[in-house]
């Protein structure tokens, strides 16, 4: 005797076998479920002394007053190590009546430091001026004297001269003793050149 017919068997049969599927689905699922990763937990591998490193390693800016023969005088921000060409470049180049002979490109900036870019028409007239004052008096004008003639004077040499001519281009010198401004000449060295150089 018979309690289901074939219809009902065949029913059953097909409830059994999704029952069976949506469980086995499940399973599988379970299974290939990620791992979830609390973001609490995880810690910043990187030290406050990494830290102090990275600040330690980022580069000084600097500031620097660049005026005379370039296109766009002013203050520029530079990187510590930076050099005068550095600075001549973001003023907009040189012009056609800068002395490249007067200026040193390849000089390292520091912060603050102006940079004057003479002309040539400058020279002329200085060397104007040193052949007038050379044919008064015969002594030699500290601030429109060249390179060369400063270091002809006993006791300066090429690094002091020029110390001499960067002073005068931002400050003339208004009485021979002035020259004592300039680093590397005290009292002893100007008593040696007092009677050989004026101002006017």
């Amino acid at each position: 005797m018979e309690f289901f017919t074939k219809k009902e068997q065949i029913a059953i049969l097909i409830v059994v076998v999704l029952i069976l599927g949506i469980i086995g689905s499940k399973v599988l699922l379970k299974e290939r479920e990620p791992e979830i990763i609390d973001i609490g937990m995880v810690q910043d591998k990187s030290s406050p002394e990494e830290s102090d490193q990275e600040e330690e390693l980022r580069p000084a800016l600097i500031m620097v007053h660049v005026s005379g023969q370039v296109y766009h005088p002013g203050i520029y921000e530079l990187i510590q190590g930076d050099r005068v060409v550095d600075v001549v470049d973001l003023a907009g180049g040189l012009t056609k009546q800068a002395d490249l002979d007067r200026i040193n490109l390849a000089k390292k900036l520091n912060d603050e430091d102006k940079i004057y870019i003479p002309s040539i028409d400058e020279i002329l007239t200085v060397e104007a001026d040193i052949i007038k004052s050379s044919s008064s008096s015969g002594l030699l004008n500290i601030n429109t004297c060249s390179i060369k003639d400063l270091e002809s004077l006993p006791g300066i040499g090429e690094v002091i001269a020029n110390r001499v001519v960067e002073y005068r281009n931002t400050s003339r010198f208004q009485k021979p003793e002035d020259i004592m401004n300039v680093s590397g000449i005290g009292d002893s060295k100007y008593e040696q050149i007092k009677d050989l150089i004026t101002v006017n």
